[in-house]
């Protein structure tokens, strides 16, 4: 929503999430032109929102690299926040949501393949001390995540200079998937801990040439073995609520409602999942009054949708491997791994 700024990010700090969300590895020089700032002032204002932990790029194996569970926790008696604490301390659990319903914590759980998925979930979560419970959705196909969600707060011919065909990447054809080595790892594992980290600095961590780096990074990239995404502090830039469904719609219809659902702004995770329930929707919403909204919107639209569950997210405790504070704020990084 162009124009709506808050406290703690003015509406150019915005802005320049919204560039970065387009173009996260984009070099200032584009960056700051397509905010309407010079280079130096967008590299100024970004340390400093990075710094205080507002806003940060991270990095995630991409969808077709991971096998991804969504996990519903029912908790024992007055277990939940130590619980809670051990599971963002975990490098198999991407993200740890507080949520109101009919569990306590809604994770997502990656794997490198199916066996994996089932010891992580059925052994190592479920022995743990204070889980009563399970339930897992398996993720099929993503037709919205983080990545592509937008703040909506750049101007157009901005959005333009950083769309535009440019030089990207390695060209050529996407090459087959591979089980990850040491090297992707560590490559992966910097990325995730800053995103936006330059050419040497790849190249230090993982041992190889800045060359090779560079053309690894790009053809990961471009093939989305790597994701990479600039994320934010949700309460402070204006979005508290967090409303997660689960929904049925006819299988012969399921592809085209995710991907109308998924253009929605609301929508940040869109996913077909396995169970009583085959859609998984979850909506960041500026007050939670946009609840009935969004509802009347998906009775107008989607009629041939039915919603079987709805949570409320009291407290994001981790985000794609970003421990968050009671605020939102990032305050440190655990390395998503399998």
């Amino acid at each position: 929503m162009p124009g709506r700024a808050t406290a703690a990010f003015e509406e150019t700090d915005l802005a320049l999430v919204d560039a970065l969300q387009t173009d996260p590895r984009a070099p200032w020089s584009r960056i700051g032109p397509a905010v309407g700032v010079d280079a130096t002032t967008a590299a100024r204002r970004w340390a400093r929102l990075e710094r205080s932990g507002l806003a940060w790029v991270t990095a995630y194996a991409g969808p077709a690299t991971a096998t991804v569970g969504y996990v519903e926790v029912t908790c024992r008696p007055r277990r939940l926040n130590a619980l809670s604490e051990r599971l963002t301390a975990l490098p198999w659990v991407a993200s740890v949501e507080h949520v109101v319903g009919d569990f306590d914590l809604f994770l997502t759980v990656v794997a490198p393949d199916l066996p994996a998925l089932g010891r992580r979930i059925g052994t190592d979560l479920a022995l743990l001390p204070g889980v009563r419970s399970t339930r897992t959705r398996l993720g099929l196909r993503i037709y919205q995540e983080g990545s592509g969600w937008k703040v909506r707060a750049l101007e157009p011919a901005g959005r333009a200079r950083l769309t535009a065909p440019h030089a990207a990447g390695h060209p050529g054809s996407p090459s087959p998937h591979a089980l990850r080595g040491d090297t992707d790892r560590r490559l992966l594992e910097a990325l995730g801990a800053d995103g936006r980290a330059g050419w040497a600095e790849l190249a230090a961590h993982t041992g190889l040439s800045e060359s090779t780096v560079r053309r690894r990074v790009g053809r990961e990239l471009r093939d989305r073995d790597i994701v990479v995404r600039c994320d934010l502090a949700q309460q402070p830039a204006g979005w508290p609520g967090i409303a997660t469904y689960r929904a049925v719609v006819p299988h012969g219809e399921l592809n085209a409602t995710g991907a109308a659902l998924a253009r929605l702004p609301q929508v940040r995770l869109c996913a077909s999942v396995t169970g009583s329930c085959n859609l998984l929707l979850s909506v960041w919403l500026r007050d939670l009054d946009g609840i009935t909204a969004l509802e009347s919107l998906l009775d107008e639209r989607y009629p041939r949708l039915t919603v079987q569950e709805r949570t409320v997210t009291l407290h994001t405790a981790k985000r794609m491997g970003r421990v968050l504070g009671e605020d939102g704020r990032a305050v440190r990084h655990v390395a998503i791994g399998f």
